[in-house]
């Protein structure tokens, strides 16, 4: 199932994405009260919090939607404002270092242990959504990068059993300020501006995806193709990082883990060859099976 969030005067509710439009959930279980039970849920975080069982019921009531009268409840992606996929997060975590060959382009080591860091719930933002540049810093860089929204209360979780633990998956772009992650050995000033975690534009389920660790990622600044990249060439894939987190804090439903960027950033280039982003700016990440997440990016006129 491919969920989004619809922005409405300030609320974030639950649509899903059919081959024939968006399922406004809120609006149709208004209009087709008689269909739905009270556990048809119509947020995402809700989804995400109710597992197997949420699904159940919002799959059922998807199916019981009568095929003539939709126009009501069912709208076009263009028509939408896009909220963040995953709208409440308890905690956003990071993998840093975590492409074999974006460590190279950056002259670091390959790692033996996961780098965890964190960022904040300010730093989301949504699909299409403008971004402005912080006026701190003159080094804005992209980054795609898959993330796992966990599933389950996950504790001391095996590898092998790891992934039955994520609800889905969504893009990223972990905006980094490179000038301000860099100025000390603590990365989360130059990972924690405003906006810098826009996510989207859709969650989909683990059912869909499949093998996280065999999807195609790209990042696209100005219709230039920067990133290109699989996640098969993570240092640590997916299921290993979910364990590993989980031997030092239990994860919760809604949780997300940004997994790391392949080569191809800015800071990997040569020094006389770096070009950050600038207000004017358009950047879009591409994973296969999650939809083109695009942001512009402005000045800052706060």
């Amino acid at each position: 199932m491919k969920l989004i969030s619809i922005s409405k005067q300030g609320r974030n509710v639950l649509g899903v994405v059919t081959e024939n439009g968006v399922i406004d959930v809120e609006l149709a279980l208004t209009l087709e009260a008689g269909r739905a039970n009270t556990e048809v849920p119509s947020e995402v975080m809700t989804v995400i919090e109710g597992g197997e069982a949420a699904l159940g019921a919002l799959h059922g009531f998807i199916g019981s939607l009568p095929a003539t009268g939709s126009e009501a409840y069912m709208t076009s992606e263009n028509d939408i404002e896009w909220g963040p996929c995953v709208t409440a997060p308890n905690k956003i975590i990071c993998v840093g270092l975590n492409y074999r060959k974006h460590a190279e382009e950056t002259n670091a080591p390959i790692p033996a242990y996961p780098i965890l860091f964190n960022k904040f719930n300010n730093t989301l933002t949504a699909h299409l959504k403008d971004i402005a540049v912080p006026k701190v810093t003159e080094k804005l860089d992209y980054e795609a990068e898959l993330v796992i929204v966990i599933g389950k209360k996950t504790k001391y979780v095996a590898k092998e059993d790891a992934l039955n633990h994520v609800f889905g998956y969504c893009a990223v772009n972990d905006l980094s300020a490179r000038d301000l992650q860099l100025r000390t050995q603590q990365w989360l000033l130059g990972k924690s501006c405003d906006d810098f975690s826009p996510l989207g534009p859709y969650l989909v389920t683990a059912d869909e995806v499949g093998n996280p660790n065999d999807l195609w990622i790209k990042s696209i600044v100005n219709g230039e193709v920067r990133q290109n990249s699989n996640t098969s060439d993570m240092i640590f894939p997916c299921d290993e990082i979910v364990s590993y987190v989980s031997q030092h804090m239990t994860l919760v439903p809604g949780d997300v883990i940004l997994t790391g960027t392949p080569e191809g950033v800015v800071l990997g280039l040569p020094e006389d060859q770096q070009v950050y982003l600038k207000p004017g700016d358009e950047v879009t990440i591409e994973i296969e099976k999650l939809g083109k997440l695009t942001n512009r990016f402005v000045a800052d006129l706060s």
